[in-house]
């Protein structure tokens, strides 16, 4: 198989790296019993994008006429995903075509983005990092967003949400185009838990605040100050100079959500905090973040992180509670 690995401007490099290691220890089994490696892979660049070196290997510029089985696509590097994607947009009618061809598309992390603004993923599913969620949502909204996934795959057109997932989508990619053997016994050289089947609880609530809107940002305040008193959100945006209707609606344009789902992302984060951070109980913890009744607490938080207060505590405190 005809494998292009993209080294794209901005790229991460421990991304990259990491596809790059797995396919080559793929390869390396098959050396080791004797058998053909299955995967010729090659590191793909644009010319002037020449910045980057991987030990043992040179990187090309692709041709016209050089297809591919499966492309890779690593994730950016940084929070400025806009400029990154402006600088790649030369590699989109490149992947198109490639995808036109046959080859199977696979993105890493931020990567999605490339593959978002290059249409392959319209009407298809896909994730990215948890963080990086309501941008891409505002970018494309052709696309079926599935944040909480780890791996999404449909028509050849394969993502992986952020940083560790990517794992998830290699040993994937060696089941399919391997053996369940092969990818198993990656896995293990790798140390990596197949059983993953939500990255929510990796996201942090980080809503900007930079939008431009001075009266959705004195509603956000609000709720930062007092999300913890206050009993429904009509008390946190009483003294803000706007109707209910006008405000809900200028909220969801420029935050992607409304005041509602604000508030309890917010109090989810809060609780969050504490349960990495602190001594509380779960039911310090649930009335310091705001909420009354540990049935309805449980649930929230469950549905919004992917898993329970207890195991949250467990899982990101450092210490067996």
């Amino acid at each position: 198989m005809q494998l292009g690995i993209l080294l794209l401007k901005d790229h991460r490099l421990l991304s990259a790296a990491a596809v790059l290691d797995v396919f080559e220890t793929a390869n390396r089994f098959y050396s080791e019993d004797g058998q053909a490696e299955p995967f010729t892979i090659e590191l793909l660049q644009l010319e002037g994008h020449e910045d980057v070196a991987y030990p043992g290997r040179v990187a090309k510029h692709p041709g016209k006429d050089d297809f591919y089985d499966l492309i890779l696509v690593p994730s950016f590097t940084g929070d400025a995903i806009g400029e990154s994607l402006k600088a790649n947009m030369m590699w989109i009618p490149w992947l198109q075509n490639q995808y036109k061809g046959g080859a199977a598309v696979a993105s890493f992390c931020t990567g999605a983005f490339l593959l978002g603004a290059s249409g392959l993923l319209d009407n298809k599913p896909a994730t990215t990092h948890i963080n990086a969620e309501s941008a891409f949502a505002k970018l494309f909204p052709l696309v079926q967003l599935q944040a909480e996934a780890v791996v999404t795959e449909q028509d050849r057109v394969y993502t992986s949400g952020g940083a560790t997932n990517t794992f998830h989508l290699l040993m994937l990619l060696l089941e399919i185009y391997c053996s369940k053997k092969i990818a198993v016994k990656a896995a293990k050289s790798f140390s990596i838990d197949l059983d993953r089947n939500r990255q929510t609880y990796f996201g942090t609530f980080t809503p900007a605040e930079d939008h431009g809107d001075d009266i959705v940002k004195q509603a956000q305040e609000e709720i930062r100050k007092h999300f913890s008193t206050a009993t429904t959100i009509e008390e946190l945006i009483t003294d803000v100079p706007a109707s209910r209707r006008n405000l809900v609606r200028r909220f969801k344009q420029v935050t992607g959500i409304t005041p509602i789902e604000y508030l309890q992302k917010t109090r989810i984060e809060a609780a969050k905090q504490m349960l990495e951070q602190s001594r509380h109980s779960i039911l310090e913890v649930m009335l310091e973040s705001g909420y009354n009744d540990l049935k309805t607490f449980r649930s929230l938080f469950k549905k919004n992180v992917g898993m329970t207060p207890k195991m949250y505590r467990e899982k990101f405190s450092g210490q067996m509670v």
